[in-house]
């Protein structure tokens, strides 16, 4: 692992966003070689990053909490579209001093990809891992259909997705935290239930990673990725071994070397 950068600040909020009420995070680097921009899941927030952004010493970082999450929170739920323009507001205002380079994770590759579908001229490189992308190949589910109680799902979500062992270890003040989020979960959910395609992959000319790990959905990733080379030939798919869904918390070295070395093939002369 490496270590922390004399030349890097540490991660702050910081007051200047350019999204009124939207909780922004940063650290800046002397000498950085481009911005990453973070964008997280369902039910997660911006601070999941931090261990993918110690390893991205050269870069800049943003990370935030997107609408209806954790600092954001008082903004409400959004759709897809809002959250796409809050990002490209963020790359707006990135892309004027560096090249932009956006890692999207789960539900956050979905802002990313629509985000760079809008700007293609200011991102220069996207990274998503295990993003759902239902209208290329939908995943069957025995799940039982939501409900419209959010604090339920968002604790039947964390259950699931992460386990019942971390939810019993959590404090009672960080359960609420999550239940707090669960009207933005619902509204993330009955986007990616949809089959309908919210954009057009075919058109994306940005270069793109879709990165996934070969744990207990590698099966259903391996098409989808497939899948997803049929729609679009440029997206280049990677498959991390020894990850989950979690690999932004676990595999946060794999992601940084993927970043790394997309960003020596497709931006190093930008």
């Amino acid at each position: 692992m490496p270590t922390p950068s004399a030349r890097a600040t540490r991660i702050h909020f910081t007051a200047n966003a350019p999204v009124q009420g939207l909780a922004v995070a940063e650290r800046r680097v002397e000498g950085s070689k481009g911005c990453v921009i973070f964008v997280h899941g369902a039910l997660d927030r911006g601070g999941s990053f931090a261990r993918l952004v110690r390893r991205l010493e050269n870069f800049d970082a943003v990370v935030y909490d997107r609408r209806g999450y954790q600092g954001s929170r008082d903004l409400g739920p959004a759709g897809l579209a809002v959250h796409v323009d809050d990002l490209s507001k963020l790359i707006d205002r990135e892309a004027e001093r560096q090249p932009v380079i956006l890692l999207g994770h789960s539900f956050g590759g979905l802002v990313t990809f629509g985000a760079a579908l809008r700007e293609p001229s200011n991102v220069q490189l996207v990274v998503n891992f295990e993003s759902p992308l239902p209208w290329i190949l939908r995943r069957e589910s025995s799940r039982p259909a939501l409900t419209d109680d959010a604090r339920y799902e968002a604790e039947r979500f964390f259950r699931r997705v992460v386990s019942t062992k971390a939810w019993d270890r959590l404090s009672e003040h960080q359960r609420e935290s999550r239940r707090l989020d669960g009207p933005a979960l619902l509204r993330d959910l009955a986007t990616v239930q949809r089959t309908k395609a919210p954009f057009d992959l075919s058109t994306l000319r940005v270069p793109a990673t879709y990165a996934y790990g070969d744990g207990v959905l590698a099966d259903y990733y391996r098409a989808l990725a497939a899948e997803l080379v049929k729609v679009n030939p440029s997206i280049e798919t990677e498959e991390l071994e020894h990850a989950n869904h979690d690999a932004h918390l676990k595999n946060p070295d794999q992601l940084a070397a993927i970043v790394q070395r997309r960003w020596d093939q497709v931006c190093a002369s930008v």
